[in-house]
């Protein structure tokens, strides 16, 4: 078993990964700064495995809490999450997102070498495909530049990445491109919490059913879809942190830099999420036709199949899974972590 550094292990995704880590045999370190992200979401997953992790409240940008993350644990792989996520923001404040996301990883690779360390699992994003690509996309499909500065980010870092494992061959690195990750824990003991005004669809629809906020709007009613809204691939929180377990393990044993989409290959509209979320609950969700975002593509699903074949991983949660659970937390948690 391995020793595992988590970068923003306190956030959503990182929350899960952690408890899988835990789960598998692995001993976790987690360093965070908490900005957009709860201490007590770490306290429940060592609650809900019966383990303990070790925690680190410190920033990725600072080579002195790196330095000293590396030098009291063994660290055997880092596995990233920290940085800014929220697309809207990122438009109003690119600044704050190329220091956080780009000279954060550059910062974090720099205490990795220093330590020599060099197994990474990247957390990136299906954002950094090229928008002409026609889905389901697949990893031999160009890039491109992304619409929106947070998409940019995950390309640079991409980018940096690929260039550094050419350059020096000690490096191991997973570029994980995720689609939209939904869902919680099945105990409804951890899950989603965005500050603010949700960026995403699942809380936006959970927020509404729980009172939180009034309506949702669903961002143009007329693409070329089955029903006009939105195509995305939703992904189990759980599918994709045991995702990164399966590249650590295939890192851990290669070499080189390879990128892998995390997705379930199934494309869902907006509109079938929510009605799938008021029959599958119980509860109704109000909400409006709004005017289309800018950037927003009509339709966005993975070709999974490099995932499958080469990490031996695979989706086993339903839409339905996805909507029951991502309740349940809301549900247990009206206000979230602050409950």
């Amino acid at each position: 078993m391995a020793n595992i550094l988590v970068t923003g292990g306190a956030g959503y995704i990182g929350s899960h990964t952690c408890l899988e880590l835990l789960e598998a045999g692995h001993d976790v370190v987690v360093l965070d700064n908490l900005s957009n992200s709860s201490e007590e979401s770490l306290k429940r997953v060592q609650e809900l495995t019966g383990k303990s992790l070790k925690f680190i409240q410190g920033d990725i940008r600072d080579p002195h809490d790196l330095d000293q993350a590396f030098a009291t644990h063994k660290i055997d792989a880092v596995i990233h999450f920290a940085g800014l996520k929220a697309v809207g923001e990122s438009q109003k404040i690119p600044l704050s997102y190329f220091d956080h996301n780009i000279a954060g990883s550059i910062q974090l690779t720099q205490a990795m070498e220093r330590a020599g360390v060099f197994n990474l699992v990247f957390s990136s994003s299906a954002t950094v495909y090229d928008e002409a690509n026609i889905s389901p996309l697949d990893e031999t499909m160009p890039t491109g530049m992304p619409s929106n500065n947070y998409g940019y980010t995950k390309l640079i870092v991409e980018q940096l990445l690929q260039k550094l494992a050419i350059a020096d061959p000690r490096w191991s690195i997973a570029l994980l491109r995720y689609f939209n990750p939904v869902g919680a824990h099945k105990s409804g003991r951890i899950g989603e919490d965005p500050q603010g005004i949700p960026n995403n669809l699942m809380p936006y629809v959970t927020q509404v059913a729980v009172g939180r906020r009034e309506k949702l709007s669903i961002y143009g009613d007329d693409y070329d879809t089955i029903d006009g809204t939105g195509v995305r691939d939703y992904i189990h929180v759980v599918d994709l942190a045991n995702a990164h377990l399966c590249a650590l393990n295939n890192r851990l044993n290669a070499k080189g830099c390879r990128a892998w989409n995390i997705g379930t290959g199934n494309g869902c509209s907006v509109l079938e999420v929510k009605n799938t979320f008021e029959k599958v609950n119980g509860v109704a969700v109000a909400y409006e036709i709004a005017p289309r975002r800018s950037g927003d593509v009509a339709t966005s699903f993975a070709n999974n199949a490099r995932a499958v074949t080469e990490l031996g991983w695979t989706a086993k949660y339903t839409l339905e899974d996805m909507l029951a659970d991502s309740w349940n937390w809301q549900k247990q948690n009206p206000t979230g972590y602050q409950s």
